[in-house]
């Protein structure tokens, strides 16, 4: 390592104003930041000093998005080895004849290679598209690139079917990462969560492109929609609860497993990366929403217990990794349990309501994200007058 960081400092110069390469500054310091620790030093004798950065906020949260990784990989292979019977398609099933890995869906390294084989592209592509778009915007801005992509980079192939067409993945993140936070500033300036702007924009453009169905096809007369989807329609669930639970059905493949979101949500709580206010708020609205509904509703979703609602569709994901996002989220802590609770109601409300849509997730939290500024404002005007009062 010690190396690489004399051939950065050595390089340096041609990237600072008045070397050759000045106008590449940002993407020299992108790199020369992520290996290492920057070399600006604060001066004076009043500054403030925190424990935690943006790149040591991102990698956390990338750490705890390891197990939906996993899940990932290893439900994804399953899965479609299992609907395969032995005869993978595409040049993933030649890829593991030619590694000699038989398909076999009870084997659980031939399960992860192959959910491998869906999942690593689709994040390297998404991260070649998105990470285009922000050097671009960077250098036309001469301004440092910022690691807040590297949570986008992972969360965006996690919210998305397996099978999806890497063309339109590029599209849709091309679209999120522009029109969501690029032309609003960057890192930080955002209001809406880009993952799930880039997957909202799927959903409405190319909805047959983001069912999944293509991987998840009939096993044994068994209908390959996603679980929420065969809630929807008035078929009867195939799985356990502890199947859902676990993560070992169909869906997006990041969003399956209810157990990995919440081994990933106890650490970011830990961490004091994601607030626990907005989790709690989220899982109080929606649980009483959901309830409330079940009374009054008759469609097949809202008579679905409760306990199923919680492992099914996004919820679980949503809940942990979307709905806390720091920068669309509220950030007093009054406002957090109030826009926690309106992510959970809305999701509710369109999951249960809208029987042509069943997974309320995404649109609840993209709805709130709208909002968030405004629960914030109500609130420190409400402490300025209790305030005044108090002192009158």
């Amino acid at each position: 390592m010690s190396f690489i960081r004399r051939k950065l400092d050595a390089l340096r110069p041609r990237f600072e104003v008045g070397g050759k390469y000045h106008k590449l500054w940002p993407l020299f310091e992108v790199i020369d930041t992520f290996l290492y620790s920057p070399a600006d030093e604060t001066r004076g004798s009043v500054h403030v000093r925190d424990a935690i950065d943006l790149k040591r906020a991102m990698i956390a949260v990338v750490l705890a998005l390891v197990p939906c990784i996993f899940m990932a990989c290893w439900n994804t292979g399953y899965q479609v080895l299992h609907a395969a019977h032995g005869v993978v398609p595409s040049w993933r099933g030649a890829v593991l004849s030619a590694l000699g890995v038989s398909p076999d869906a009870n084997s659980i390294g031939a399960s992860l290679l192959l959910g491998s084989l869906y999942f690593f592209p689709l994040y390297l592509i998404s991260n070649i598209a998105g990470g285009f778009w922000e050097v671009l915007f960077s250098l036309v801005r001469k301004k440092p690139i910022n690691e807040g992509f590297l949570v986008t980079g992972v969360l965006y192939p996690l919210i998305l079917p397996p099978d999806i067409p890497y063309g339109i993945a590029v599209l849709g993140i091309s679209f999120g990462v522009v029109m969501a936070k690029e032309v609003f500033g960057g890192t930080g300036m955002n209001f809406m969560n880009v993952a799930l702007v880039s997957r909202a924009f799927l959903f409405f453009a190319y909805p047959a492109e983001l069912s999944g169905d293509r991987v998840w096809v009939p096993v044994d007369g068994v209908t390959g929609a996603t679980a929420l989807g065969a809630a929807a329609a008035g078929a009867q669930i195939t799985h356990s609860w502890l199947d859902a639970f676990l993560g070992f059905i169909p869906g997006s493949m990041g969003e399956t497993s209810a157990l990995a979101c919440l081994l990933g949500g106890v650490y970011l709580v830990w961490a004091r990366i994601a607030s626990w206010r907005i989790i709690f708020g989220m899982l109080t609205g929606f649980a009483l929403t959901v309830l409330l509904l079940s009374s009054l509703a008759t469609n097949p979703v809202s008579q679905l217990p409760l306990h199923w609602h919680l492992v099914l569709g996004g919820f679980a994901f949503g809940t942990v990794y979307m709905a806390t996002d720091p920068v669309t989220a509220a950030v007093t802590d009054t406002g957090r349990l109030i826009y926690g609770a309106l992510c959970g109601i809305l999701a509710a409300l369109i999951r249960v309501i809208n029987p042509a849509f069943p997974e309320g997730v995404m649109l609840g939290i993209l709805l709130a994200n709208v909002f968030a500024p405004l629960i914030d404002h109500f609130v420190i005007e409400a402490n300025k007058r209790r305030r005044r009062l108090r002192d009158v």
